[in-house]
């Protein structure tokens, strides 16, 4: 019982904590990974989180919270500028973009954001960057920049290292089924094998309310109107004795 209680309460925390950070950070995927480099400026050739962990930029496998925003709270002030997460502008339902925010502008009173990837070439951040190098000159040619309704949020936490596990998992598809059959062992393990151990109690035998229980005989009392049997003293037998002498 107290097992079931115990991942009972497991549940809905777990629960609670993946309906309730949607809403508490007012955007719906409030959490993904990092699934490219562009992001990622290489000072020893290698993009895995594990150099300068502490860069405030993005490495593939990080695993990034991230919180919707009022566009116009963006901070545009690069190098130190915000990274936020958009959609692609010519493609919105492919997989959304995080690059960091260069320079913004305004368009008959819509905010527009020229972007570009840390690690993209040619000058890598915190460089200075030019035209050619942003988002809307390289990755979809119109030389538009990314309008403040394709803005889904901005990054507000980064976890190295452990987005390598859901990398993983979707590269090799026949990991989650195996992880889910050592769950379904687990819980079987600790549930359903103690009840299968558990041996039947042989039931009390209980007494036939139908049956009469058995009869005693009762004792045998004296009857008080019957005298004792007498016995002869010895006196009395020596005085015959002496009687016959004579």
């Amino acid at each position: 019982m107290k097992s079931i209680l115990v991942v009972a309460v497991g549940v809905l925390i777990i629960g609670g904590f993946f309906f309730g950070l949607p809403l508490a950070l007012n955007v719906d995927v409030p959490i993904r990974v990092v699934e490219s480099g562009s992001m990622c400026v290489t000072y020893n050739g290698s993009c895995d989180g594990g150099s300068h962990v502490f860069e405030p930029t993005l490495h593939v496998g990080d695993i990034i919270i991230i919180q919707g925003v009022d566009a116009k709270d963006l901070n545009t002030n690069y190098p130190n500028s915000d990274i936020i997460v958009y959609q692609n502008p010519t493609n919105p339902t492919a997989t959304p973009i995080v690059h960091r925010v260069v320079t913004s502008y305004e368009v008959d009173g819509k905010l527009y954001f020229q972007t570009k990837g840390d690690g993209n070439p040619s000058m890598k951040w915190p460089n200075p960057v030019e035209e050619y190098d942003y988002d809307s000159n390289c990755i979809w040619h119109t030389g538009e920049g990314v309008s403040e309704d394709q803005v889904i949020g901005k990054v507000i936490m980064r976890i190295p290292w452990f987005g390598h596990i859901t990398l993983f998992l979707r590269s090799n598809p026949w990991c989650l089924p195996v992880l889910i059959a050592i769950i379904i062992g687990l819980i079987a393990l600790e549930f359903v094998l103690p009840i299968l151990k558990k041996k039947p109690q042989k039931p009390e035998t209980q007494p036939d309310p139908t049956q009469e229980p058995p009869t005693q005989k009762p004792e045998t009392q004296p009857d008080p109107t019957q005298e004792p049997p007498t016995q002869e003293s010895e006196d009395t037998h020596e005085s015959a004795d002496d009687l016959t002498n004579i």
